[in-house]
């Protein structure tokens, strides 16, 4: 398991984004309030992924990585890269539907009520969905061993 492109997950955020904007302008009218609490639960699990990012390096930093008592298991690690990969592709995903969605509020907000009410929600999803991206590649940063070689010296895979 290689990791996480960048380049995939603006892809994927992109093509989501497209799609979301369509699905917006033909079924915006039935859309339930956004507000600001909309993308609170993104926020909350980008703030916990930071949290055990930051665990995890102390942890790999120190050496601490094994079955004696206090110290982290190696399966810990290698789920917590499972987590961090699919957090990745849900906050790109997520990103991209908040950005198809503000493409449509943005401009209307003028002259649509709903829009301009909807417009503060959005952002913080969208903001959320990016902090929840931006955790999980530094929690796959982070569950590195410290012995590995960079992940592409020659810059093939950019």
């Amino acid at each position: 398991m290689g990791p996480t492109r960048k380049r995939d997950l603006l892809g994927a955020a992109v093509v989501v984004a497209i799609a979301g904007y369509l699905v917006v302008l033909g079924a915006y009218r039935w859309f339930p309030p956004i507000t600001l609490l909309t993308g609170i639960s993104l926020l909350l699990v980008a703030a916990a992924e930071f949290g055990w990012a930051f665990h995890v390096r102390a942890k790999i930093a120190e050496g601490e990585i094994g079955d004696a008592r206090g110290w982290l298991h190696p399966l810990s690690v290698a789920r917590s890269v499972t987590v961090a990969k699919a957090s990745a592709w849900v906050g790109a995903v997520m990103l991209g539907w908040w950005v198809g969605v503000l493409a449509f509020v943005l401009p209307r907000r003028g002259g649509l009520r709903v829009a301009a009410a909807d417009t503060p929600g959005v952002i913080v999803a969208a903001v959320s969905a990016l902090a929840l991206v931006i955790a999980a590649l530094w929690l796959q940063h982070c569950c590195k061993s410290p012995h590995e070689p960079p992940e592409d010296p020659e810059g093939v895979l950019e």
